[in-house]
């Protein structure tokens, strides 16, 4: 047999194999949570707030870890794309392609991604104490905008850069300044690529334990002012895991199974809204 279709019959199976693998410890961490979680699941965990003893085994919810993570996340990704946007255009058509300045930039914005979001999470808490804040709603929102603001300039700007440079020429010629092209040609050409960023900004943002850990404090309250501390699920699922009792530890994995279940949601809902983008874009 050809050397050549030999390696390529080993490259094939190891390829095979992993593919395999992955989808196995997938399969396996769904099904654990699914089993777990299930058992526990009940309407009253998903409509109201923790009673007294919720974490002995007794009645109550955890509406307030529920509501909490949509406050962090949406508020965090919603300040991270407004300021992500401008450094996005400025990479892409203020800035001069393959310029060293842009390349600077992309760079720090790679470290910043890499760095883990505990780091994130005591540089907040810093700043909260500089400020005079305390762990609150706010605290979390600005400390995770912090954690996703590389992430989702990244994802943009990656999009962004796959625009046919033509088509930014083109616009030119006809006349348009460089702000018109960024907003009503760049924008929307990258619309369903940017909405897939901010789903990755918003997952990251939604399952991030460690960033709000000291920022966002934890309360069996649904946060009425962003000067309030407010729960997350995956606070939950730590605090409620460190427990000894089985009836609780089954409640974090119906937690899990509830973020899963967030995530997966907002997963299926960005590809039906980015193939409608899609329709709209110059391929």
């Amino acid at each position: 047999m050809d050397r050549r279709r030999v390696e390529e019959a080993v490259m094939k199976g190891l390829m095979k194999a992993a593919t395999l693998l992955i989808v196995g410890v997938l399969g396996l961490i769904m099904l654990t949570i699914l089993v777990r979680g299930i058992r526990a699941m009940s309407w009253s965990m998903l409509t109201q707030t923790p009673k007294g003893g919720f974490y002995l085994g007794r009645e109550g919810g955890i509406l307030n870890a529920i509501v909490g993570s949509f406050y962090i996340a949406g508020g965090a990704t919603g300040l991270a794309f407004a300021a992500a946007v401008p450094v996005v255009l400025y990479l892409n058509v203020f800035c001069r392609r393959g310029s060293r300045t842009a390349a600077v930039i992309r760079f720090l914005l790679d470290v910043l991604w890499g760095v883990p979001s505990i780091v994130f999470g005591a540089f907040g808490f810093l700043l909260m104490l500089a400020v005079g804040l305390r762990a609150s709603l706010l605290g979390g929102i600005l400390t995770v905008s912090l954690f996703v603001l590389p992430i989702l300039c990244r994802a943009m700007d990656e999009v962004v850069r796959m625009i046919p440079t033509d088509l930014l020429e083109s616009s030119y010629a006809l006349g348009a300044t460089r702000l018109q092209t960024a907003v009503r040609v760049v924008l929307r050409q990258a619309s369903a690529g940017i909405l897939t960023a901010v789903l990755i900004a918003f997952g990251r943002g939604v399952g991030d334990a460690a960033s709000v850990l000291f920022t966002a404090g934890y309360s069996d309250q649904i946060p009425q002012s962003l000067t309030r501390p407010a729960a997350t699920l995956p606070l939950a699922i730590f605090f409620q895991l460190g427990t000894p009792f089985p009836q609780v530890q089954d409640r974090a994995y119906a937690a899990a199974l509830i973020l899963t279940v967030v995530v997966l949601a907002t997963s299926l809902l960005s590809r039906r809204l980015g193939r409608r983008l899609t329709r709209h874009s110059i391929s």
